[in-house]
């Protein structure tokens, strides 16, 4: 157990339930963490026990200790990979759409970790046990390109190239509504959604966020196929940056509007991938064209739509 942390609630914080309080107390762990924290009783208020909906009221204490985290097994798994490109320093794969990148809860197999770590037993553990040899990562149900690193020192020169913004990650979508401008950049900071603390939003002091987008095709005055060029890489940065200038994806299920198409899942797809080699600084670059699923529902709304 970690060592006891507090909150005494103000008078503009009363009548707040204690789940939704924490959330802006504790802003990196998720609604539904608190509320199992607070029912195994790691949340206190004035020393007692209380339920998720509680309402706080002015001057009471809130206490509160993170329990330790569990060691979580990370079993190999014989799934099959599509690896577009492979030696000692680095992988590069084509993850399929559905597949999850990491474990993480409710996601403890058929990743791609449990894939790779079937395939080879060297990946650089830098991102922790759940993580190994993940440089970056795409959505569940965003297909395409990913780097993988096989040890710490590939791991750490492949990081700074992402925050240095020297890898070049492009990315196909197919957007609702016709985007009248050919070229664009969309500038605005990204955060968690104060009301939503599983989505993001464009947020006054958000972290910097950069996408810039080029069309490729425009569909029946309803739809657009776009190109995505990401600058920087922020969780879920194209499917709400696109949704922000009134464009948002096809079947996003967290983004899109309601009456939109049903293929469980973004229309979304991470098509290049370039940088340079950890070892050799050669410049790589990888281009791996959409899933059968991507030109199905582009086909889609080319004819009924």
């Amino acid at each position: 157990m970690t060592s006891e942390e507090s909150h005494v609630v103000s008078k503009a914080e009363s009548g707040t339930r204690i789940d939704k309080l924490l959330t802006t107390i504790l802003p990196d762990v998720s609604r539904s963490q608190l509320q199992m924290w607070i029912k195994d009783g790691y949340v206190l208020v004035d020393g007692n026990q209380v339920k998720s909906n509680y309402k706080c009221e002015e001057a009471q204490m809130i206490t509160w200790e993170v329990p330790e985290p569990e060691t979580i097994e990370i079993e190999p798994e014989n799934i099959s990979l599509d690896i577009v490109y492979e030696d000692k320093d680095v992988i590069v794969v084509n993850k399929p759409r559905g597949m999850v990148v990491h474990p993480s809860a409710g996601h403890y197999a058929g990743t791609l970790v449990n894939a790779l770590l079937y395939h080879c037993n060297d990946l650089s553990g830098i991102n922790g046990e759940i993580r190994p040899g993940i440089v970056h990562r795409i959505d569940r149900d965003t297909s395409g390109l990913l780097m993988v690193a096989k040890h710490d020192q590939a791991h750490q020169k492949l990081a700074e190239q992402l925050q240095e913004k020297r890898v070049k990650r492009s990315y196909e979508a197919i957007v609702h509504g016709a985007i009248p401008h050919e070229y664009g950049t969309i500038d605005a900071p990204l955060g968690r959604d104060p009301k939503d603390r599983q989505k993001m939003g464009v947020i006054t002091g958000g972290k910097p966020a950069i996408t810039h987008f080029e069309v490729i095709e425009r569909i029946n005055n309803n739809y657009t196929h776009v190109k995505c060029v990401l600058e920087t890489g922020r969780t879920h940065q194209i499917r709400v940056h696109m949704k922000y200038i009134g464009f948002p994806l096809v079947g996003d299920p967290k983004y899109g509007p309601r009456k939109t198409l049903k293929i469980d899942g973004q229309a979304l797809h991470a098509r290049e991938l370039g940088f340079e080699h950890p070892t050799t600084n050669e410049w790589m670059h990888f281009e791996v064209e959409p899933p059968a699923i991507f030109n199905e529902t582009l086909q889609k709304v080319k004819e009924f739509y």
